[in-house]
């Protein structure tokens, strides 16, 4: 559809469907449906109000709101200004949100009911100096109704330029505070050219069931409005309610993590729910087991396909899995025009063919600018070839089969280092997950006075399975490990902390360790 163009931005494309489909529905959001037409005036309206308050292009604005048609439609009207867009989780702390609003010297902070008691219930202020617009329509903070320009508003144009930046995407600040990801319009351009090859057309519904904040998110709906198909929004995830919203609105199209996969097909209702207009699943963000992609691919229509890269960029690793059903313990190869590598813990290139493993590494035309204001962070984050070519650094460590196929062994931060051996906690999370009573687990490493780190796990049960010991959880699993892969202990947990889009929180689980619970 975009051969022949160079760059085109998201704003200008959704003003080509507004004037040759203007009825097409572009957002669903509960009962409210917005049609191309409205979306394009709204995005006027909302990109002339930032202008008349003094907003120019490369200016920011932050926005931290749960999922909904106007959280959309002020991303994309700050689009249509020039004006980069901040979207921040409304999960994080009233501090950490301080500092990403005032790091990204936003302009105008748009948040929601919940995102303003946080602050009241912490006994903070709000970040002072910066106004503030209410989306749900809130009486303590200005009401988006009433600071949106008049009906018919028209901004002044500008001419979106690809190195400008698009969103500030933060990390998740579980290791000191959070960093701005820069990405451009270009690196969104990329996507959007992309879509196709993924079957998003002008028919495409796309249900969005994680959180707008997220760059899981954002790649599957940018690509669907750029292309002229519907965004359906679910405001939280729950099982019941995705299953009743994909057979109501014959979704084509899903971006899931593993533990939404994991939930919709353990519903009693999945295998009554017609599913039939399902084209293409797709899931990152998190380890997709190689059993639940063999469940999704028997039991749900379509096709299925794993990402595996980073919010920062770099390369992305692309798994068929409906064509690759031998390859499922794997992430896939590195899609056209992105290349991986591995490299040795002091920095040198595995030679290509190499089986041993390494740190991923990646290049693609998709990479962040940078992390907003912080040089030093971004230069951690890189490393350079011979011939000076930049990579960014994943912090993962895999290795390639001899087809090319990625196997991710674990995050490098996560390897337990046993008696001088590596040792994996994914490969003893495959034979934890396999007992009949776990219903979720996980395996971190923690202090040995004999070993230095020994594996210990923690461990969700199964409703009808509360009497299963500990003892005999970590027994199951010993007997089928290697002997540094053995459990050192089993603690039960009523469910294991995740972040928005459904990773486990590792360090907690640590901290948690170190106090006793």
């Amino acid at each position: 559809m975009f051969e022949d163009e160079v760059f085109l931005d998201v704003s200008t494309l959704i003003a080509r469907h507004a004037l040759r489909a203007p009825i097409a529905t572009a957002l669903i959001d509960g009962d409210r449906r917005v049609d191309y037409a409205v979306l394009h005036a709204q995005m006027d309206r909302v990109a002339a109000s930032l202008q008349r308050d003094g907003l120019v292009a490369g200016d920011a604005i932050a926005l931290c709101a749960g999922n909904s048609a106007d959280y959309l439609i002020v991303f994309l009207g700050a689009l249509r200004a020039g004006v980069a867009v901040a979207p921040l989780a409304p999960s994080s702390t009233p501090t950490q949100l301080a500092h990403m609003v005032r790091d990204v010297t936003a302009k105008r902070f748009f948040l929601d009911a919940e995102v303003e008691a946080q602050f009241e219930k912490a006994g903070q202020e709000l970040p002072a100096g910066i106004p503030r617009v209410r989306l749900d329509e809130g009486a303590k903070q200005q009401r988006f109704s009433t600071w949106l320009a008049l009906e018919g508003s028209k901004p002044a144009p500008v001419a979106i330029k690809p190195e400008w930046p698009f969103n500030v995407i933060y990390s998740s600040g579980t290791t000191g505070a959070p960093k701005g990801i820069v990405q451009s319009h270009a690196m969104r351009w990329t996507h959007i050219r992309n879509a196709s090859l993924s079957g998003y057309d002008s028919n495409s519904v796309t249900l969005t069931a994680t959180p707008l904040y997220s760059n899981t998110t954002l790649v599957s709906v940018f690509p669907t409005l750029a292309m002229g198909g519907a965004v359906v929004l679910m405001r939280k995830f729950d099982a019941a309610r995705y299953l009743s919203l994909a057979q109501q609105h014959r979704a084509t199209h899903t971006m899931l993590v593993p533990v939404q996969y994991q939930r919709l097909l353990a519903h009693p209702a999945f295998d009554q729910t017609d599913l039939s207009a399902s084209q293409m699943k797709f899931c990152t963000s998190a380890p997709f087991q190689a059993a639940l992609k063999a469940d999704v691919l028997r039991r749900w229509p379509g096709g299925l396909v794993e990402y595996y890269g980073m919010t920062e960029g770099g390369g992305t690793c692309m798994l068929i899995a409906h064509e690759n059903p031998d390859k499922l313990h794997t992430v896939g190869k590195a899609i056209e025009g992105h290349e991986i590598r591995l490299i040795d813990e002091e920095g040198r290139e595995l030679p290509p063919g190499s089986t041993s493993e390494g740190e991923v590494v990646g290049r693609s035309d998709a990479m962040m600018s940078g992390y907003h204001g912080q040089p030093a962070k971004t230069a951690e984050t890189e490393w350079f070839d011979a011939a000076g070519t930049r990579f960014i650094r994943t912090g993962d460590v895999g290795r390639f089969d001899a087809e090319g196929f990625l196997t991710l062994l674990d995050r490098r931060k996560d390897v337990i280092i046993s008696g001088g051996f590596n040792v994996y906690p994914c490969d003893i999370e495959e034979v934890l997950r396999g007992h009949p009573a776990v219903a979720e687990g996980t395996v971190i490493g923690v202090p040995s006075p004999e070993w230095g780190e020994t594996p210990a796990a923690y461990v969700v049960r199964r409703a009808d399975a509360q009497t299963i010991s500990e003892d005999a959880i970590r027994s199951f699993v010993n007997e089928r490990v290697g002997k540094t892969q053995r459990l050192s202990a089993v603690r039960f947990i009523a469910e294991l902390p995740r972040s928005g889009i459904g990773k486990v929180l590792k360090r907690e689980l640590r901290e948690a360790w170190a106090a006793g619970k």
